[in-house]
Formats: structure tokens, sequence, C-alpha cells
């Protein structure tokens, strides 16, 4: 079965995703990395309301994205 990739904004809420790939600059992949999303870390999105950031799930953790941010980062859904 092939999975398809998607900008994890495009994610529906209750979803989850494994992060494929990170299409932004170094200091973004810092900062990412820095809240623990790296490729192949799972994550779920738990509100994805339109023109707002993304709630996400990370972890143990929850956090809040931006969603130009969020358009970048491309997820494998589960």
């Amino acid at each position: 079965m092939n999975k398809v990739k998607m900008p994890l904004g495009f994610l529906q809420s209750g979803r989850e995703g494994t992060v494929k790939e990170m299409h932004g600059g170094n200091n973004m992949c810092r900062r990412l990395a820095g809240l623990g999303i790296t490729c192949g870390s799972r994550v779920g999105v738990i509100s994805n309301n339109a023109g707002g950031p993304l709630i996400l799930s990370v972890k143990e953790s929850r956090l809040a994205l931006g969603r130009g941010m969020a358009l970048k980062i491309m997820v494998e859904e589960e």
C-alpha cells in the first residue's frame, strides 16, 4: 500500500502522521528539532481550525505551530 505525503497543515483534527521531510531553512529545522519534530517522529493533530495555528501532540507534549511552518513539514498519514 502506497502512502501519500502531504503537508502537516492539511492533516485533519484527530489524525496522526509520521514526519518524512522538512522544506525549511536551517533555523526552522533547528527550532522544530528543539520542539521534538524531526524526520521519523510521529505527530498528532489535536486542532486544525482554518486560519489559526495547529495544536499538535508530539511525544508527551502539546504545542502550537504556525500554519506557514506546518505547510513546510511533509507527513505520511497513519
